[in-house]
């Protein structure tokens, strides 16, 4: 596996990040500072308002789940 898609994200980070997989709920997507952060790590674009996962935040999220089971246990 490579490390270039190896981010630290905090809990509420992920369940940002995963909340983006589908677009119809990203109106109901919570804290701005979020999705900034997602935005500096490259990992959320925001198009005309609407955030929007790049390809460099799909392989984060695809790679990171078996972490999200982690802090789910």
């Amino acid at each position: 596996m490579s490390n270039d898609v190896d981010f630290d994200l905090s809990a509420d980070q992920w369940e940002a990040l995963r909340a983006l997989r589908n677009p119809a709920s990203s109106g109901r997507l919570s804290k701005a500072y979020l999705i900034e952060s997602l935005v500096k790590l490259g990992l959320v674009v925001v198009n005309d308002g609407t955030p929007a996962m790049t390809p460099i935040g799909r392989k984060v999220l695809v790679r990171g789940s078996c972490r999200l089971l982690d802090l789910v246990a």
